[in-house]
């Protein structure tokens, strides 16, 4: 592929989303969300299957395009590329926990394609990409902000010192 082919495209992304046995509570929000990000022009959805892990570890994966019925998808199931083999569905189950069921979602980041482009014209070449899950960031900031009240109680417990030992 030439690289002027490449300059409309995005970093394509995917997540699988477990939803436990016993907490599964599907009410069609997950869908009118993902619609509204297409809608909005942030991702495009270019697969996306469902993979139900049995009791006894057995799986069954589902394109979505298959679905009897899609409700808010129905406006993206046409556009989807069908990127997902049933060897990825096997991958993708294996931390799966038997009884549960999970989406996956692979997505094309559109809102990074101009960003990237620029990145590729400039001779800039992704060597590495990764992700850090929403609770890893809370608690790191969390840890941050009691670091910094510690640091000040600190502060302010030496000032008191200081000031008292000049008041002597």
């Amino acid at each position: 592929m030439a690289d002027n082919e490449l300059d409309g495209y995005g970093p394509v992304d995917y997540l699988v989303v477990e939803f436990p046995a016993g907490t599964q509570n599907f009410t069609g929000e997950i869908a009118e969300e993902i619609v509204r990000l297409v809608d909005a022009g942030t991702i495009r959805v270019l697969d996306m299957i469902v993979i139900v892990k049995e009791e006894d570890g057995s799986l069954d994966a589902v394109e979505i395009s298959d679905a009897d019925d899609l409700g808010p998808l129905t406006a993206i199931e046409a556009g989807l590329a069908g990127l997902l083999a049933d060897e990825d569905a096997a991958i993708l189950a294996a931390d799966m926990t038997p009884g549960s069921v999970a989406g996956v979602l692979v997505y094309e980041n559109l809102w990074a394609a101009p960003f990237a482009a620029a990145a590729r014209r400039a001779g800039g070449v992704l060597i590495s990409d990764g992700r850090i899950a929403a609770e890893d960031v809370i608690a790191a900031i969390e840890a941050a902000a009691e670091a910094e009240l510690e640091a000040e109680e600190e502060f302010e417990d030496e000032l008191e010192a200081d000031l008292s030992d000049d008041g002597k």
